[in-house]
């Protein structure tokens, strides 16, 4: 097991120069609408790829085949019998569909769900996406849903958003009329009301100027998703889901990128949110690990299907796994 300061600088190492390749203008700030910034874009990525089970090697294979698709994912094709509705999956933060689904896509597939991935919020000339605007981004997974709305004729779809992706899909639900064409949202380690990076989040909000210079060092959608950020403040004024979907959130007391842990839960009446501790204790995943985890996975696709019989065992995992694997495929 890790100590828990080599988590931490772990963690600090990620967050701050993975999103760094994709800094914003001078000019922008990290609220909901930045100033002008060079126009972010989608792509719907058609080659599939191989499994994966770990984060590192997923995203190794991702940065030496761009466009890939996670396996099983955007066949438009596809129709399911027994669960009717496609299933849309949105990355995180400076990742891609195939990094961060390249474990859950090929389940999803091989349990009778159509998955859908799309990558969102890349800037022009990088080779990464989900680090533009959220609000433009949630607005690029609008689009993506029409799409896959209008070529499988489903009237609704699932939406499962891991890290940033559930922000940016919860914004498209509740802030730009998502909810009549989403029938469920799950996030997974969601920034629902953001992180405090270790207590350096605070200390920067109270530097005059520290987030303008924060916002050069890191990307524009990991600004936004700070603890008391304008966008995260506005998207749970008045409440934090909206009438007609059903809302779940899975996240880790172990949460490398949200402290405190509670932050990833929904507030609002109704919405279920499950703590992976609370069923397995003795796997202490945490935000980097939680979409490769089996015990995770297993607990995703019974939120999809509660009849569905579950399958993983409870074993221990390590605190602080797959943070070092996911360095080393970075910068390696």
């Amino acid at each position: 097991m890790l100590p828990v300061s080599a988590v931490i600088a772990a963690s600090v190492v990620i967050l701050l120069p993975l999103v760094a390749r994709a800094g914003p203008t001078a000019d922008s700030l990290p609220g909901i609408y930045p100033a002008p910034l060079p126009a972010s874009i989608a792509e719907v990525p058609m080659r599939p790829g191989p499994p994966q089970n770990g984060h590192g090697t997923a995203a190794r294979y991702a940065r030496d085949h761009p466009g890939t698709a996670p396996p099983g994912a955007n066949d438009f094709s596809c129709r399911s019998k027994d669960h009717s509705r496609p299933v849309v999956l949105l990355h995180g933060t400076d990742a891609n569909a195939y990094s961060d689904w390249a474990a859950i896509s090929p389940r999803l597939r091989s349990a009778g769900y159509c998955p859908f991935a799309v990558n969102y919020g890349g800037r022009p000339g990088e080779d990464s996406f989900g680090t533009e605007d959220i609000t433009r981004s949630a607005y690029q997974v609008a689009d993506f849903v029409a799409r896959v709305r209008a070529e499988t004729g489903a009237p609704r779809v699932d939406l499962i958003g891991y890290s940033q992706g559930a922000t940016v899909a919860r914004l498209y639900v509740n802030r730009l009329g998502g909810a009549a064409s989403v029938a469920r949202w799950i996030g997974l380690a969601s920034p629902t009301y953001g992180g405090v990076l270790y207590g350096a989040v605070p200390i920067a909000q109270a530097i005059p100027g520290a987030l303008d210079v924060a916002t050069q060092l890191v990307s524009v959608a990991a600004v936004q998703q700070v603890q008391g950020s304008p966008l995260l403040d506005d998207l749970n004024a008045g409440g934090d889901t909206v009438a007609g979907v059903e809302y779940t959130t899975i996240g880790s007391r172990y949460d490398e990128v949200i402290q405190p842990a509670d932050n990833a839960a929904l507030r609002s009446p109704g919405a279920t949110n499950i703590v992976l501790q609370d069923s397995c204790p003795v796997d202490l995943t945490g935000h980097f690990h939680l979409v490769y985890d089996p015990y995770v996975i297993d607990l995703l696709l019974t939120t999809l299907d509660a009849a569905r019989p579950r399958t993983a065992p409870c074993v221990p995992v390590p605190l602080g796994t797959g943070i070092a694997e996911l360095i080393e495929a970075t910068y390696n």
